[in-house]
């Protein structure tokens, strides 16, 4: 446990992961993308949820199964790859069809974006099961602050290379060129996590006789922990900024000059804000101080949704985007380590697929958002946002360290 070259690996894996996905980041050329190819802030929305909430529907299939695996490597690299391979194949469908078939385009995004998101149900099961056998608590939240740093880095790397080819080639061949050259940089990350040694299990569940049967299991198990209850609501509230976040580039769009160049200042100082964060999340999680992560990353998201009614600057902008980076990064250290320490071992991939499962249905906020959007203006889409991360800051108050190891 806690070997260095795991610890080196899994840094690895975020690092090249982050270049890769920050090309199509929701918050800010993925509306852009849509918006090019004619979809409307609804589409936009849905496309944010779908990258980001793809996943929700096979992540309790996927513990029903794990819950019994001895290794979860050899499943995790067939999910690498499917990843891989539909993002490679969403830049290929933008070359082909382009501006010419703008739908054919958009179903395309939408079906590679699908394919990501949905094996990441499956992977998510077996990374934390398997991050909880290779690491102790305390350095796990350790080598996932590293983790998300280099992260951080990579999402500058990832800022530089999209304003770069953004700025060097015309739209949409510029889109396309950014999934396909991203692809193969995750691949790296996907590749170095796939080399991580894994031990073998020793407790584990037996299966349950049916699908059926486990999920009214694993509603008994959330409906028997009160302290689980309250950890899933308060993250599941805290993704309230997804309300209003997809949008905020559209709104910048609309009152400044956005730019390659603008644009790729957006995502660093996004990856920036992550970074710099780190230092703050790794400290306080190998503390043991994970619901104080959780409180100080939810406040710096409700100031930056109040920063959103009145900017009009690019400065104003960035320093949005900087607090967005910092306070993703930190509800992520503290759900995922709070979970952790808080399930009984044998029953550790039931609770991580509920929370989970729950929690990721925030990731559909932006529906929600786009809906208002269209219907509304927005100074409801940011108030509704920021009356969603109020109930969760206060929610927050109520979250337990838990007892694991």
């Amino acid at each position: 446990m806690d070997k260095f070259s795991s610890h080196i690996k899994n840094i690895l894996h975020g690092f090249f992961l982050a270049i890769g996905t920050t090309i199509a980041e929701p918050s800010t050329i993925l509306p852009l993308i849509v918006n090019y190819f004619g979809g409307s802030s609804m589409l936009v929305g849905f496309f944010a949820a779908l990258l980001r909430g793809g996943a929700v529907v096979v992540q309790l299939f996927a513990a029903f199964h794990a819950q019994s695996y001895k290794r979860m490597m050899p499943y995790l690299r067939r999910i690498f790859f499917i990843r891989f391979f539909s993002w490679f194949l969403i830049g290929v469908a933008i070359l082909l069809f382009g501006e010419n078939y703008p739908n054919l385009t958009l179903a395309s995004i939408g079906l590679g974006l699908f394919l990501f998101s949905f094996s990441a149900g499956f992977a998510a099961i077996y990374f934390r099961e398997i991050m909880a056998k290779i690491f102790s608590h305390k350095f796990r939240g350790k080598t996932m602050a590293y983790r998300q740093f280099f992260s951080a880095v990579g999402g500058l790397v990832s800022g530089a290379l999209a304003a770069w080819i953004l700025e060097s080639f015309s739209a949409p061949q510029s889109y396309g060129y950014l999934f396909i050259i991203s692809s193969f940089i995750m691949a790296l990350g996907y590749i170095a996590f796939a080399l991580v040694d894994e031990p073998e299990k020793e407790e584990v569940s037996k299966r349950e006789s049916s699908f059926r049967k486990f999920l009214q299991n694993s509603l008994a198990i959330l409906k028997a922990d009160k302290n689980f209850q309250t950890q899933v609501t308060t993250f599941l509230l805290a993704y309230g900024y997804l309300i209003a976040l997809p949008f905020i580039i559209l709104d910048a769009q609309q009152k400044i000059n956005l730019d390659g160049v603008a644009i790729g200042s957006l995502i660093t100082t996004q990856m920036v804000g992550a970074m710099l964060s780190n230092f703050l999340w790794g400290n306080l999680s190998g503390n043991g101080r994970n619901v104080a992560v959780a409180k100080v990353a939810i406040l710096v998201q409700i100031i930056a949704v109040s920063l959103a009614f009145a900017a009009s600057s690019l400065y104003v902008y960035m320093l949005i985007f900087f607090l967005v980076g910092a306070s993703m990064d930190g509800n992520r250290i503290a759900s995922s380590n709070l979970v952790l320490k808080l399930a009984p071992a044998d029953k550790r991939p039931i609770y991580i697929a509920l929370q989970m499962n729950i929690v990721s249905l925030g990731m559909f906020f932006s529906i929600i958002g786009g809906i208002v959007l269209h219907y509304a203006n927005y100074t409801l889409l940011y108030s509704l946002s920021l009356g969603v991360l109020l109930a969760a800051f206060f929610l927050s108050f109520k979250l337990t360290e838990g007892s694991g190891d």
